[in-house]
Parts: C-alpha cells; structure tokens; sequence
C-alpha cells in the first residue's frame, strides 16, 4: 500500500508529500508526453505538480544533448492532470507551459501497448 510522504529541504522547509508505491487500480486516463517535450531546460515541471513520486522520469534527449526529455511511468501515473496545461473548456491550469503533455484513455494506452498489470 502506498503511503504519503512529506520531506525537508537541505533549510529544513518541509515540501509537500507526494505518494509513493503502487496504484490499486487503473486510472481512467493516462498522461502522455509528446515528442514538443523539451524537458523544460532540465528542471521539468511536471515532475514539480506531479504527486506521484517517480511518475515523470526525465530520459537523455538523443537529438538535443546534454537536456532531457520526460517520460511517464504508467504503472505509477494516477490521472490526476497536474501535469497538463489544458484544463476542461479551455481553462489553464499550472502544468506543462510547452503543452507536451495530453491524456488519454487508459484502454486507448493498453491497446497500442498491452494491458497494464494489476
């Protein structure tokens, strides 16, 4: 079972607790990054928003050295959209300023990719 964390900066400041562990259940949509991810100059934030530790894993960026791009862990993703732009009816939210990231249905993922185990 996962649990909620909180830790401290190197000043002691306590940061906001993020969860750790395993999903019970699969979420109805999945976060997906698109190939306009510019891993925001190394300091992403959708790995700030998102909270899920290890959810958004920063992978070297093959044609754009020495920056990275993101990747979702799909086991770990709960689909809770803090890491998009895009809100419903066009409103913005706090998450990705480059709009690389989108949602999609968790069926629509398992059929291109095989069924997530649970």
């Amino acid at each position: 079972m996962g649990v909620a964390t909180v830790s401290t900066t190197d000043a002691g400041v306590a940061r906001r607790g993020r969860f750790e562990g395993r999903r019970v259940k699969k979420p109805r949509q999945l976060a997906i990054v698109t190939d306009t991810c510019s891993g925001c100059a190394g300091a992403p934030v959708c790995q700030i928003y998102c909270p899920v530790e290890r959810c958004m894993l920063p992978e070297p960026a093959t044609d754009a050295w020495p920056f990275a791009r993101i990747r979702v862990d799909p086991l770990r993703c709960v689909g809770c959209r803090k890491c998009i732009r895009q809100g419903d009816a066009g409103t913005l939210l706090d998450g990705c300023p480059w709009d690389a990231i989108v949602m999609i249905a968790t069926s629509e993922w398992e059929e291109a990719h095989g069924e997530l185990p649970y």
